[in-house]
């Protein structure tokens, strides 16, 4: 396969913004009087956030919304950063003529406060968030809605990401499919589901090109 189109997840991918996600929701878990059990809402880390809301907060789905924004965007900046070499990932597929994108399930505001603060948006070609679809990840429609706009095909495709919901949509959508080792899933999980390859670093990526 001749690789046209890299698409990336963005959460635990190529930004690291785990640590600020589990604060706000321990944070408004506690506030809600939801019971925290055995963290479950980490597993649902990849889902759009008022899909969480919905299936944890049940009548407080409004007020758990309000809550995590207006905690999560207060310490956004101090918290969020790039992982290790990916704006020099970046750089380095784009240079080579490969298009790239985001199709992440978090909303346009946090996407676009996170593009802004990391400052990879002049490398990307195409950004989907949960806003932009109906029927977001795990289904395939937000990566062949970033294939329709850059006229790509899933047979020189690669989706990357760090979850469950990632693989499944990729492999729905037709597209090769890579784990990362660093995001919320792990290579012990990553191991288990049927991708096409592991990344325990950036550098690994080349070799699927």
């Amino acid at each position: 396969m001749q690789t046209k189109v890299v698409l990336f997840d963005l959460d635990g991918t190529l930004m690291d913004s785990l640590t600020l996600i589990k604060q706000t929701y321990e944070r408004v878990f506690s506030e809600l009087n939801i019971p925290w059990g055995n963290a479950d809402v980490i597993r649902w880390i990849g889902l759009p956030l008022r899909d969480i809301a919905r299936h944890f907060a049940k009548d407080k789905e409004e007020e758990f919304l309000y809550r995590y924004q207006e905690y999560y965007f207060k310490e956004h900046d101090n918290l969020i950063s790039l992982f290790p070499g990916t704006a020099e990932m970046l750089k380095h597929i784009h240079k080579h003529g490969i298009r790239t994108g985001i199709v992440t399930s978090k909303g346009k505001m946090g996407t676009e406060l996170a593009l802004k603060k990391t400052k990879i948006e002049k490398y990307l070609e195409v950004v989907i968030t949960a806003q932009d679809v109906t029927r977001p990840k795990p289904q395939p429609d937000p990566i062949r809605e970033a294939l329709r706009r850059l006229e790509g095909l899933p047979s020189e495709t690669i989706y990357i990401g760090d979850s469950y919901f990632d693989i499944i949509a990729g492999q729905r959508a037709g597209t090769k499919t890579l784990g990362v080792t660093w995001g919320i899933t792990g290579e012990e999980e990553m191991r288990k589901m049927a991708l096409d390859g592991i990344l325990r670093n950036w550098e690994e990526l080349d070799y699927f090109l």
